[in-house]
């Protein structure tokens, strides 16, 4: 069992907390966190978690594992591929192919686990993973219930910008400017990183801006692997998302989904539209009074963890 405890936030006294890793389909080598209760039956129901987009497995995705485990279930909190402790080259690079991959790998290794129940697995994806998350689900038969918290739709975001702000030629300028950067990286042998949250922040910064500088920039959330918190992703990593959207098939999920999201956080548009997709009268959509996108990293008092718990029991059975 690992002893160095180095998360954001306390080690619970209640589970076990082992780090491990899996290969996804790609021979990529995911690095994670297994945690699990101290006290529960041989087999149990299990979760896979991640993101945000640009955290790392030491943030808001362990935490949730770990409360969860709490609640008696087996959970990874693991790194996607080019970040974190995980592998791939070049560093730093996201695709929503890869990403979605990584998803369905967790579910691969939790599938073989000897204490887990195979029939029993669910996943939940944080901020830019949680529209990883519902990707996943529309592929893996095997995933029996999905949580996506405070979800960001990347490919949406990239392409159209921010509350959809970017036309045809905003984003054609865009492309313009990222192939541009893709020559000087390849003459010069290194990719050029976009920057984290931006810090000193600005007086004038949008809330939404400040809202993450409170997260990944303070000790509250800071961590030195963290994209965010630090020189972020590689700039030409935007390029794939493009013109690859996700969620083309998720109106075909038949299992159970669950989207979380605050009320005033400006991402919720994204939970909102994609919930219209859903079909079934097993898809949910809370949404959490007064409550800010990162209120749903690390609030231990916003995240509704008892209606998780519940939504989990009632579909991993």
């Amino acid at each position: 069992m690992e002893t160095v405890w180095d998360k954001t936030f306390e080690q619970s006294d209640k589970t076990l907390h082992e780090k491990i890793t899996f290969r996804n389909r790609f021979g990529i080598e995911l690095a994670a966190d297994l945690y699990l209760p101290k006290e529960g039956a041989d087999k149990l129901p299990a979760v896979a978690v991640c993101g945000p987009f640009g955290a790392v497995k030491e943030q808001a995705s362990g935490l949730y594992a770990q409360t969860l485990a709490e609640r008696g279930f087996l959970t990874v909190a693991f790194d996607p591929s080019f970040t974190g402790e995980s592998g791939g080259e070049p560093r730093y690079v996201a695709s929503p192919d890869l990403n979605t991959e990584d998803f369905c790998a967790a579910v691969d290794f939790l599938s073989c686990h000897e204490r887990v129940d195979p029939e029993r697995i669910g996943i939940l994806g944080i901020c830019g993973w949680g529209g990883m998350a519902i990707n996943a689900a529309a592929i893996d038969t095997r995933i029996k219930a999905t949580v996506s918290s405070t979800m960001y739709d990347m490919t949406r975001v990239n392409a159209y910008g921010y509350f959809d702000s970017l036309d045809e030629n905003g984003r054609y300028e865009l492309k313009k400017s990222l192939n541009a950067q893709r020559v000087l990286d390849y003459r010069s042998g290194r990719y050029q990183r976009a920057g984290g949250v931006v810090d000193p922040l600005p007086p004038d910064a949008p809330f939404f801006v400040k809202d993450y500088y409170d997260y990944y920039k303070t000790k509250r959330g800071y961590h030195v692997r963290s994209l965010n918190s630090n020189d972020g992703w590689n700039t030409t990593s935007a390029l794939s998302f493009i013109n690859m959207p996700i969620l083309q098939f998720a109106g075909e999920i038949r299992s159970a989904v669950l989207l979380i999201h605050g009320e005033k956080a400006h991402s919720r548009y994204f939970s909102e539209d994609a919930f219209k997709k859903l079909r079934g009268e097993n898809k949910e959509l809370l949404i959490i009074p007064g409550a800010v996108h990162t209120d749903l990293y690390d609030r231990t008092d916003v995240i509704p963890f008892d209606k998780i718990e519940r939504f989990y029991r009632a579909y991993l059975r």
